[in-house]
Parts: structure tokens; C-alpha cells; sequence
């Protein structure tokens, strides 16, 4: 849970920033056959950035695996099967910051370890700055694009069918995508 960023108090101002569920999307992408892109989603989430009065950040999260949707819901339903999620038997992925590192004035290089599958590896993010405003009803609010990607194989889902082809109908790469904004709770 250590932390290193540099973060000055007129970037963003410390206190306990939350996701905003409305203005936030936790998406991934992931080859299909070797020819297209399946993208997908978790609907059910909640988490946070610590801003420390100090600069250092903090990030943490928890996804409801069971809330995986993809727009297809035979798909949607083997996601959550063993072969995957085993949602039923792990219904949480979570994550947590081990460093965020100021990389330049709207970027930061956030490390940390990502739990899925009940299994815990260490995680390389980009998350991108996009600023802070205030909102319609005085609330801080701040957002980031959070990209990295992950291996299926080292969190073990093994579903791997093989076509004529050699190509696999699931890569083992799946690419995230997050957009998200926080709100600063009240009284920090």
C-alpha cells in the first residue's frame, strides 16, 4: 500500500474521492477467433482514490464478477462459468494500489495487484488524468482513463479451444479500458 506521487493539493485536493457510478465504465476487449473484438463491461462496482495530504495516492476496487455483460447473454453466462469468472465460487475481483507514480502533468503510472479467479498477480496501469471541476451541485468531481491489459492464463482461465486455424476462439489478452469519475465525499 505504498504510494509515491507527487500529487500537489491544486491538482487534485486531498480527502477520499469515490467512483460515480452514473459517469463510470469498466470495460475490457478481447479477441474473438483471431478476427474480431468481443467488449464488455461490469455492471455491479465500487471503489476509491485517496488523495494524502502529503500527495501520495491511494486506489482500490471491488467488481462483482457475476455483473460481467458483454450485450449477449448465452456469452455473458459462460463468462461467469468456471471456465472463466467461476463467478459463484469467486464473486469478487478486486484490486489494490501497491504505487501510483506521477509520469508527467496528466499521467500516472499506477502498480498494483488485481485479484481474480481467487488468484492475485501484480498489474501495470495508465491512468490519464482528465482534470476537476466542480459539479451542478458544488461536489468536487475528478475523472481518469485507465488503460492496461492482463493475461487470462496467469489468473488460470484455461478455456482455450483451438480452431483449424491454430487461433483461439478467447486470446489470452484482454485489454482494459476504464473511464472513471469520482466524486469527493463530504466533509474531507
Amino acid at each position: 500500500m505504498s504510494v509515491t506521487a507527487g500529487i500537489d493539493e491544486a491538482t487534485i485536493p486531498a480527502g477520499t474521492w469515490a467512483i460515480d457510478k452514473v459517469h463510470t465504465k469498466l470495460g475490457f476487449a478481447v479477441k474473438h477467433m483471431g478476427v474480431s473484438t468481443v467488449r464488455g463491461e461490469f455492471r455491479d462496482y465500487d471503489g476509491a482514490l485517496v488523495v494524502g495530504e502529503d500527495g501520495g495516492l491511494r486506489a482500490h476496487g471491488a467488481v462483482r464478477a457475476a455483473s460481467v455483460d458483454t450485450n449477449q447473454e448465452q456469452r455473458d453466462e459462460h463468462l461467469r462459468s468456471a471456465d472463466f469468472f467461476d463467478a459463484e465460487q469467486y464473486p469478487e475481483i478486486r484490486f489494490e494500489s501497491t504505487a501510483i507514480e506521477r509520469v508527467d502533468e496528466d499521467s500516472f503510472r499506477v502498480e498494483g495487484e488485481l485479484t481474480i479467479h481467487g488468484i492475485t498477480n501484480p498489474i501495470e496501469l495508465t491512468a490519464e488524468l482528465g482534470g476537476v471541476e466542480r459539479g451542478p451541485e458544488g461536489e468536487l468531481r475528478t475523472g481518469f482513463e485507465v488503460t492496461g491489459q492482463l493475461s487470462r492464463k496467469a489468473y488460470e482461465m484455461r478455456f482455450n479451444a483451438a480452431l483449424g486455424s491454430g487461433n483461439a476462439v478467447v486470446a489470452d489478452k484482454v485489454k482494459l479500458a476504464l473511464d472513471v469519475e469520482l466524486i469527493r465525499e463530504e466533509g474531507d
